[in-house]
């Protein structure tokens, strides 16, 4: 007995199909457009084309808007490698990132990001996750591209891939001040300042016993630190200084805060190196059963998006990182535009922003 007709009726249409799929070409790919394709949709050179796609004033506006309308027909996308080769700039941007899950720096970035597109260039992001190893790849592959410049967060140049980077392509480091190398702009928080403000609010709600969780491989922590150091003592609470050692993570809060309230006596208020080591904080006082900010007292530092959340409602110390941002997109512009100017460092000024984490000292 033969098979059901559905089936025979089934595989000619698909042969049927094919058959048609081949005639009309469909599934094949289509050769990419060119600026001779756009020049002839248009009516015009190849050379006017050219003159429109580089944003030449010297064109009339009917025929720029007919150029621009036949490549929009065509599909058409400029050559990137093509007009870098022809103008010496690629318009691109590597910026290298110590750590991306830190929300500090992806709010850096959209500064900086906003700030470039205005320029014409367009960001690169590469994430090192604070291993020098991934920096240097990263870095590699950034030249590898001819970015026109780079900027580098959270990460100072000390290997000799980035030392080396930094001689012949426009850097601006943020947040990392001890280098000393020609040519390489500076944009930085003043972090010690910062870190008295924290302290100082602390010590007007009466806590003496005030600790301080420090960063790791950072200038910024380093500072920090020095500003929390230089405050107890003026407060004459040198007898109550403790410092933990971690870094920018929240697990790394999480654990010296818990090495901190083992301590007798425990202190009764915590400042951290930065929101997210805060929020570990806030997790090991909650595992200790202890009350915020009846019983311990936190403060961060950087005012993320992630402290003005309602329910977790940190003090913190704010930089203003959109503005950092703007601010390396104008040193990085400059720079590419004169890449012999002498080295600068812009500083911005930090301001303490109170929430419901601290509160009065235990009595």
């Amino acid at each position: 007995m033969s098979g059901p007709p559905v089936n025979i009726t089934t595989t000619t249409r698909a042969g049927n199909m094919a058959d048609a799929v081949a005639s009309e070409g469909y599934g094949q790919p289509r050769p990419r457009p060119t600026i001779r394709n756009v020049a002839e949709r248009a009516g015009v050179s190849k050379s006017l084309v050219s003159l429109v796609l580089r944003g030449s004033p010297h064109v009339s506006e009917h025929r720029r808007q007919a150029v621009l309308q036949a490549a929009r027909e065509l599909g058409y996308r400029p050559n990137a490698v093509a007009r870098s080769l022809v103008e010496g700039r690629t318009h691109l941007v590597g910026a290298l990132v110590a750590d991306l899950h830190n929300p500090f720096y992806a709010e850096f970035l959209d500064g900086l990001q906003e700030s470039l597109h205005g320029e014409g260039l367009r960001l690169l992001i590469g994430n090192s996750q604070w291993e020098p190893t991934l920096e240097d790849e990263a870095v590699e592959a950034f030249l590898e591209l001819r970015v026109d410049g780079l900027v580098l967060l959270g990460i100072a140049p000390v290997s000799a891939t980035l030392i080396e980077a930094t001689s012949y392509t426009p850097t601006v480091v943020v947040g990392e001040r001890h280098t000393e190398l020609e040519g390489v702009d500076i944009v930085v928080d003043d972090d010690e300042l910062g870190a008295r403000l924290a302290v100082d609010h602390l010590v007007e709600l009466g806590h003496r016993r005030i600790a301080h969780i420090e960063g790791a491989r950072s200038s910024a922590a380093r500072f920090r630190c020095e500003g929390y150091l230089v405050a107890m003592r003026r407060h004459a609470l040198a007898p109550y200084i403790m410092v933990e050692h971690g870094d920018f993570t929240e697990e790394s809060g999480r654990s010296a805060a818990h090495a901190l309230l083992s301590r007798d006596p425990r202190p009764t208020a915590i400042f951290a190196v930065n929101d997210m080591a805060a929020l570990g904080v806030l997790t090991a006082a909650s595992e200790l059963g202890l009350r915020v900010p009846e019983d311990l007292s936190v403060v961060g530092y950087d005012n993320s998006h992630l402290s003005g959340v309602h329910h977790i409602s940190l003090t913190t110390v704010d930089q203003p990182r959109r503005a950092m941002g703007r601010s390396a997109a104008a040193l990085l512009s400059d720079r590419i535009g004169d890449p012999g100017k002498v080295s600068r460092m812009r500083q911005v000024t930090p301001k303490l922003v109170v929430r419901r984490s601290a509160g009065p000292a235990p009595a």
